[in-house]
């Protein structure tokens, strides 16, 4: 027991502290997914978009929404779940070294936080600009819309909240009590989806496709530029390891 004990620490110690691959492997990911979509769109976008009484409409377009609503819930609670579940019990108590490692690892998540709030708060959310600039809609539900607001806005949101709940169990930085900025960069963006049901109520009553300066998306431009907090994030994760560099690693 004592050997395997021995073992582990020294592995451990062994390990990067930055584990490229993973993060690599997490902005590939987004690519080539974001970029399947961008095909998607742009091949059924107009063959089968324009008109949503047709059949194919529902085809490509609502039975696209229906499944990935159902496996962003699904994603969200596995991926949160799996990450309390598995939390340390004992972050109070790790080595410099492993805290050092696990600093390295929660900027991994947030840079994937980044890159997926740039894909949807920023590509396909000018992207849908262009869209009603071309597009007179029949529907609240749509290809942009449905890429957008319910793709990849989620998908912002679920990477966010992992984010957050990898630092809340594994780093003692964030611990104890609740970090205000981290809050912020998080819920701030999170805000923008239940603002799509004020954007679309209010697009209901008024035509005004082509002016997004108008006051009903203020609230887009007010929670979007909360991402800014994300700094706060980054000033505490330098402050945390510039002090751990000054300890003994090893």
């Amino acid at each position: 027991m004592a050997a395997t004990t021995e073992s582990v620490k020294a592995d451990a110690a062994e390990a990067p502290l930055l584990n490229q691959k993973n993060l690599w492997a997490g902005i590939t990911l987004y690519l080539v997914f974001y970029s399947f979509i961008r095909w998607y769109e742009g091949v059924y976008g107009w063959s089968a978009g324009l008109d949503s009484f047709a059949p194919e409409f529902e085809t490509y377009w609502m039975n696209m929404l229906y499944i990935e609503i159902v496996i962003e819930v699904l994603l969200f609670a596995g991926i949160n779940g799996y990450i309390w579940k598995t939390r340390d019990r004992k972050v109070m108590s790790i080595t410099p070294r492993e805290e050092l490692r696990r600093h390295f690892t929660h900027w991994t998540w947030l840079v994937c936080y980044g890159w997926a709030i740039y894909w949807g708060a920023s590509y396909f959310t000018e992207q849908d600009g262009t869209w009603h600039q071309t597009i007179v809609r029949d529907t609240d539900f749509t290809p942009s819309h449905i890429i957008e607001f319910y793709l990849s806005y989620p998908i912002y949101i679920i990477t966010g909240s992992a984010a957050f709940m990898y630092a809340k169990t594994r780093l003692p930085t964030y611990h104890e009590g609740l970090h205000l900025m981290y809050l912020i960069a998080v819920i701030g963006p999170f805000m923008i989806l239940p603002n799509v049901g004020l954007n679309e109520w209010g697009h209901t009553f008024w035509f005004m496709e082509e002016l997004f300066v108008a006051p009903l998306h203020y609230g887009f431009v007010f929670f979007g530029w909360a991402a800014l907090a994300i700094m706060g994030v980054v000033n505490t994760e330098v402050m945390a390891i510039a002090k751990l560099l000054k300890k003994d690693l090893a």
